[in-house]
């Protein structure tokens, strides 16, 4: 479900993977009377930027670089509707640069090349330096972001590049190294109702036409989450929703219905897609069956496809249950069965059915760690000859070369066991699988000791 529509909204048209704005330019300049809200108010100086204390602080590394006009590049990581965007914004126009923003869901390598090379042109002949905003650089390939990097290690463009994702992962580390990372923390609810505050009294805003009731505020801010862009989005939609009623004042009812289900809508394919499968996953992984039905429902009510949700719950089964239940696995994948045979809204019971029996089953992380410690194991080159004697041994020959000479067929054994090397001599001795005394691996913890000490002749 789409944003709603609010009394000031832009036409919409095609986007486009770039866009420029004019010589000394900044976003506030694109701001006309039939911007959204959210554009109109942006903030146009460090003054006007809402929370981030630490960033507008005299002396911080951001103010330096602004009013020092410095040609050093910025990695922006927060949350969304902190002000990443408005921080470019605001570096553009106090250091009378050109602005030109790309977005990493749309641009590729040809639109990267093309803005960096305009820059270059610009700059030598004589024009102003830009600033090169990129939205979302973590949904850059490597390749892509390889190609930012003879603008920003030539100086051709002021980099300010915006991450929801932590960078250390996200972003390369040639990229990471020049430039100045910029940590943005979410904003409060009374940094959100500042923002609602400004935008009712601000002639870029709604001017002082309508008051907006405290219950009113309260449910806007509640609803934000710590998003301004949000905050102003339901803002403007409760705002077109009073002036088509002919009011004056934007009450309770007024600002429930104008922002109707869009309060527990996400972007599946953006910034809080992540934070809540994050928080669904780690929900389940600590047990706590009703957090874990808040985030489920909540996905599901935002239109999230049904099999991705079936699909988490596969994995989990294994990398957070395991051996301590061994039925988990059977019931997730049972759940992402039903979920192929019923479709949505039948689904949900399947779902949830899965969902809360997994966050009560007992934990077991132990296959988890197994895997990764001979995933380890094997990266850093500890591979080894396999045994000769578990060698294949069905072609002629095969015998001439030691091929299975010596091997003992285990059902020859006393209860099915014989005490014989399995693994290579470099990771003969290697404990990887370590069950735990929880749920059903209590049981199997035992039995995998005993068959150790068999196999391993102890």
């Amino acid at each position: 479900m789409p944003e709603p529509e609010g009394l000031f909204d832009a036409p919409t048209g095609p986007t486009h993977p770039s866009r420029v704005v004019g010589g000394a330019g900044s976003l506030s300049s694109t701001a006309h009377a039939s911007a959204p809200l959210a554009v109109r108010m942006r903030p146009r100086t460090l003054e006007e930027l809402v929370g981030q204390q630490q960033l507008r602080a005299p002396g911080s590394p951001l103010r330096r670089l602004i009013e020092g006009d410095q040609p050093m590049s910025l990695l922006l990581w927060g949350p969304p509707g902190t002000g990443k965007t408005t921080i470019a914004s605001i570096l553009s126009q106090q250091t009378g640069r050109r602005f030109v923003e790309i977005s990493a869901v749309a641009a590729g390598d040809m639109e990267v090349r093309a803005a960096i090379d305009a820059a270059r042109r610009e700059l030598v002949a004589g024009g102003a330096e830009t600033v090169l905003f990129v939205d979302e650089v973590h949904r850059f390939s490597k390749a892509q972001q390889d190609a930012l990097l003879p603008g920003v290690e030539n100086r051709w463009v002021t980099l300010v590049a915006a991450t929801t994702e932590n960078p250390s992962f996200s972003v390369i580390a040639p990229l990471l190294s020049r430039s100045l990372l910029v940590r943005l923390e979410s904003l409060t609810e009374a940094d959100i109702g500042d923002v609602v505050d400004t935008a009712l009294a601000d002639e870029r805003g709604l001017g002082g036409a309508l008051t907006l009731e405290p219950e009113a505020r309260d449910h806007l801010v509640r609803l934000a989450g710590g998003d301004a862009r949000r905050a102003l989005t339901y803002l403007e939609a409760a705002a077109g929703a009073a002036v088509s009623q002919q009011a004056s004042t934007i009450d309770l009812p007024t600002a429930e219905t104008a922002v109707d289900r869009a309060a527990v809508r996400y972007d599946r394919d953006g910034d809080q897609h992540y934070d809540i499968v994050s928080a669904f996953i780690k929900s389940v992984r600590g047990s706590d069956a009703d957090a874990a039905m808040h985030y489920l429902t909540r996905m599901m009510e935002a239109g999230e496809d049904p099999r991705f949700l079936a699909r988490r719950l596969v994995i989990l089964a294994s990398e957070d249950i395991g051996l301590a239940d061994p039925t988990a696995l059977t019931t997730a994948v049972a759940a992402a069965q039903a979920v192929q045979l019923l479709g949505m809204p039948e689904a949900a019971f399947p779902l949830a059915h899965a969902t809360i029996a997994l966050a009560v089953a007992p934990k077991s992380n132990s296959v988890t760690v197994a895997l990764g410690e001979a995933s380890a194991d094997i990266r850093a080159g500890r591979l080894g000859a396999v045994p000769s004697h578990l060698r294949d041994a069905h072609y002629r020959g095969a015998e001439k070369l030691g091929h299975g000479v010596g091997y003992q067929y285990a059902h020859d054994g006393p209860y099915g066991v014989v005490a014989q090397q399995y693994a290579p001599d470099e990771v003969a001795d290697r404990t990887y699988y370590r069950p735990k005394e929880i749920g059903a691996e209590a049981a199997i913890k035992d039995r995998w000791e005993r068959l150790r000490r068999a196999v391993r002749g102890r």
